[in-house]
C-alpha cells in the first residue's frame, strides 16, 4: 500500500512498518464502522489481493472482531472485543492520520437523505 511523501518524510520508522493484511482490513473497516463492505471493496480499498483480504476476514471473524452477513462484512459493534487485539489501537491511529478522523456532521451534510433501493429494510 502507497503512502504520500509528506507521510514518508514526517513519520517515523515504526510508524512506517507496515500492518498486517488483518490489521489492514480491521483498521478499514473500523474507520467505516457505520457500513459493511464485500471482500473485494475492502481489498480494493486496502490495496491488498482479494484472497488475502478473505483470509483475513476469516481469522478475524475467528476472534468475534468482525461480522458477516450474505457476502458482506462489517467491523464487531463491541468496543470492548477491538479494545483487546493488540493491532486494532495500531492501524486505526495510522488511518487515522493518513486519512483524518472522520466528522460525522460533515458526512450527514453530504449523506442521502433516502437509502440506496439496495439497501434492505426489515419490513
Amino acid at each position: 500500500m502507497s503512502i504520500d511523501r509528506e507521510t514518508f518524510e514526517n513519520a517515523s520508522r515504526d510508524e512506517l512498518e507496515d500492518l498486517s493484511i488483518p490489521d489492514q482490513v480491521l483498521g478499514f473497516l473500523a474507520a467505516h464502522e457505520d457500513r459493511a463492505f464485500k471482500a473485494r471493496e475492502i481489498a480494493s480499498q486496502v490495496g491488498v489481493d482479494e484472497g488475502a483480504v478473505s483470509t483475513a476476514l476469516s481469522r478475524l471473524k475467528d476472534r468475534d472482531l468482525v461480522e458477516h452477513k450474505a457476502t458482506y462484512w462489517a467491523v464487531t459493534d463491541d468496543a470492548e472485543r477491538l479494545g483487546e487485539y493488540s493491532g486494532y489501537e495500531r492501524a486505526t491511529s495510522l488511518f487515522n492520520e493518513q486519512l483524518g478522523t472522520e466528522d460525522e456532521e460533515a458526512w450527514r451534510e453530504h449523506a442521502p437523505s433516502e437509502q440506496h433501493p439496495s439497501v434492505e429494510t426489515d419490513q
